[in-house]
């Protein structure tokens, strides 16, 4: 495949990159400072506000990828990453590209019908806002009827660790383990983010990834 991923310098971000390269894929990848993640792939400087450039970028592209992840420096980050990913998505559309995959949060999976992860007793209020931001752009994704789209949430806990090919794959509702944690590697979250990519299992939904 030929995709090109936005976001691409972020821990998620580089870590879906290199998955989709050691596949075989071809792989533009774009950031603020165009600076490149690794080698192997073309890289591009873009700002995601801007649906023309967003539009030029992914022309041309079997499917488009993002790991943007909402602002951390003390701005609302809900309007703005929900404006910053309605753009993106104008300029996919603009683009002509109908195949979009984007990284979600955990804090909007559900732990029990009609409760968030982000309404239980001692979410942590760092991550409150960034957890907000995520729950908007999912609502706003189950509105767009025009594009194959695609969000994946990881497990509450995603950080650097080992690639083990070994993790289950759900849906609206936090996985957690027989110790009740719920985490993923960003190494194998990148391998269900590629899976999706490449089969297109879960089109206009959201799919969760935990060990």
């Amino acid at each position: 495949m030929n995709i090109v991923l936005f976001g691409a310098t972020g821990m998620v971000g580089s870590r879906i990159a290199a998955e989709a390269l050691a596949r075989g894929h071809r792989v533009t990848a774009v950031s603020r400072s165009g600076g490149s993640p690794l080698p192997g792939v073309t890289a591009a400087a873009a700002d995601c506000s801007d649906p023309v450039r967003v539009g030029e970028l992914a022309d041309g592209h079997d499917a488009v990828a993002s790991a943007l992840a909402p602002p951390r420096d003390g701005s609302d980050p809900t309007l703005r990453f929900l404006a910053l990913n309605e753009s993106l998505v104008a300029g996919v559309r603009r683009s002509g590209v109908t195949r979009l995959v984007m990284v979600g949060g955990s804090g909007n999976l559900f732990v029990e019908p009609g409760r968030m992860l982000l309404d239980q007793p001692g979410f942590p209020d760092d991550y409150r806002g960034e957890a907000l931001a995520h729950r908007d752009v999912l609502t706003y994704l189950r509105t767009v009827d025009d594009l194959d789209w695609t969000c994946v949430s990881p497990a509450a806990d995603i950080g650097p660790g080992e690639r083990t090919g070994e993790f289950r794959v759900g849906g609206d509702r936090l996985m957690t383990d027989e110790h009740g944690n719920s985490r993923i590697s960003a190494e194998d979250y990148a391998i269900a983010f590629v899976d999706e990519l490449e089969r297109d299992a879960h089109s206009r939904g959201r799919m969760s990834v935990a060990y």
